[in-house]
């Protein structure tokens, strides 16, 4: 397998050229701490996350493990995949590191070092949670918009606010808030998508004074309040023909103003068969709208979250990045940040005819031959060896008494000769599948008995389950990030470290990653 020094790699990463950078360890290793430019498609999951992540098999990967030899082995599999040029990290993380490279904590770090440096750009206004309880006490005329995605709504949100995803703002707005003399506050857990979703409107130019609420929720708790848990959604309101056709102008004169090109569904087509580029199409509406039906072949990526998660979305830098919404205004908005992410983006042509495509899950899990229930409760019974390999922390919430729990990147030190006797159980299929595939690369032999289900279902039958509070261990537990991880739990002081965190990013950057992020503005005129 070819290898690549850290010093050679880092001038590919923006010389213009499509690239994939991966860093293949667990979710925790990740967050833990990882290169701007790389994307988490973690070997653990490999085979599932990488035909959508990777479009292209032609596209140059480059692996990143933690010096532990793993990627070796999640190159093999991207081989047999069909993918034809693949590459690792010589040494890995600690090379990177080593080379004198910034490894960024944290997740969605590009997203949110944008949204930083957004609100620099713009001189973004925000409001203190003193300043918005203030508000709320004097009964301000003022709507308080939470800009994230409706289950992130209903875990908490800030009182008397309503769910309204960032890329949905411009779209409802007229609906939502009709007097211009309103006040509008984006709110959201943290900072990214308040500033985000501001500059939205702002972008639109809407007449209503436009605050972000500083350090979102977090920063509610900080300052003493209670969040509101629970709260419903609701439903959006719909645009009549005449706001329809508004915000249909609207998008034309912003993609004129910003340089955004469109593109035609036909040219899509062949764009995507193109053996040698990386195409992605994305339905940026909501999913409810995706479900009754999208143009072929568009991934559904709603409600801004494609700005705030671009690295779970697409592991290809330089690829093209075609959008799509019905009248234009939803995509318009979301490919305006994008370019200014440093991505070459495309709006799909709403005159253009497309087909239409009814579903209602565009990354389903794959399929498992399983035991039932009674087979496994024989099977524990009889004292067979059960691995579990479900996440760690799920371990720890409940497994069947005895059962050893396993990742995938580690299965080769239980030393497991003949798996055909095991008893193979996990709450995720995905999972299950790499361990199947796992064994089967290490010992050519995969297991007989293999079962999807959780704890309720294993107590349902009499199985013994039994928590462990440090089992995994933080040090085994590699796919799960401790980092700060209860800040929105009531732990204050996790809260205040995340937001000095979020705060601090922009001076990590070193000029290659600083060149690659430039907020667009409109043109004079």
């Amino acid at each position: 397998m070819n290898a690549i020094t850290a010093k050679q790699l880092k001038p590919l990463l923006t010389d213009g050229e499509e690239i994939a950078f991966l860093d293949i360890r667990e979710h925790g290793q990740y967050g833990e701490g990882h290169p701007f430019f790389s994307v988490h498609v973690p070997y653990s999951q490999i085979e599932h996350l990488a035909p959508r992540l990777m479009p292209c098999l032609a596209v140059r990967c480059v692996l990143m493990d933690d010096g532990d030899g793993v990627a070796e082995r999640a190159a093999n599999v991207l081989v047999s995949l069909g993918y034809k040029d693949v590459s690792i990290l010589d040494g890995g993380a600690p090379a990177w590191a080593a080379a004198g490279y910034t490894h960024f904590k944290g997740v969605n770090v590009p997203s949110k070092t944008f949204g930083e440096l957004v609100e620099h750009h713009f001189d973004t206004q925000s409001i203190s949670a003193e300043e918005l309880n203030q508000k709320f006490e004097q009964n301000e005329d003022m709507i308080v918009l939470d800009g994230r995605t409706p289950r992130e709504y209903n875990k908490m949100t800030i009182p008397n606010s309503q769910s309204c995803p960032n890329a949905e703002l411009g779209y409802r707005i007229p609906m939502l808030c009709t007097d211009p003399k309103t006040t509008v506050v984006v709110n959201c857990a943290g900072r990214t998508r308040s500033i985000i979703g501001a500059e939205i409107l702002n972008m639109l130019d809407i007449p209503n004074p436009i605050y972000a609420l500083r350090n979102g929720t977090q920063g509610w708790r900080l300052s003493g309040f209670n969040l509101v848990h629970g709260a419903e959604p609701g439903t959006l309101p719909i645009p009549d023909s005449e706001t329809w056709e508004a915000g249909r102008a609207k998008a034309a004169n912003l993609r004129e103003d910003y340089g955004i090109p469109t593109v035609s569904a036909e040219d899509v087509k062949a764009w995507r068969t193109e053996p040698d580029r990386s195409t992605y199409l994305f339905d940026v509406r909501s999913a409810e709208e995706y479900a009754v039906g999208h143009a072929a072949g568009a991934h559904s990526a709603p409600g801004g979250q494609l700005i705030q998660a671009t690295d779970e979305q697409l592991a290809v830098r330089n690829a093209r990045i075609i959008l799509t919404c019905d009248n234009g205004l939803r995509a318009t908005t979301t490919a305006i940040l994008l370019a200014g992410m440093g991505h070459q983006v495309w709006v799909l042509n709403t005159d253009t005819p497309r087909d239409e495509t009814k579903s209602t899950n565009d990354k389903p899990e794959p399929n498992v031959d399983t035991i039932d229930l009674a087979t496994l409760k024989s099977r524990v019974d009889a004292g067979a060896t059960i691995i579990d390999v479900s996440n760690g922390m799920d371990y720890r919430a409940g497994h069947i008494q005895g059962a050893i729990w396993a990742t995938r990147a580690r299965l080769d030190q239980l030393a497991i000769d003949d798996p055909t006797d095991v008893v193979l159980v996990g709450q995720s299929a995905m999972l299950i599948l790499g361990i199947i595939n796992e064994f089967k690369s290490l010992t050519g032999k995969t297991p007989r008995d293999i079962i999807v289900s959780d704890p309720d279902a294993w107590r349902s039958v009499g199985i013994n389950v039994v928590e462990t509070s440090n089992a995994p261990s933080e040090e085994e537990c590699i796919d799960y990030l401790f980092f700060v991880h209860d800040r929105h739990d009531g732990n204050l002081d996790a809260a205040r470290r995340y937001l000095e965190w979020e705060t601090g990013l922009l001076d990590q950057l070193d000029d290659q990653e600083k060149g690659a992020l430039k907020p667009l503005d409109a043109a004079a005129g």
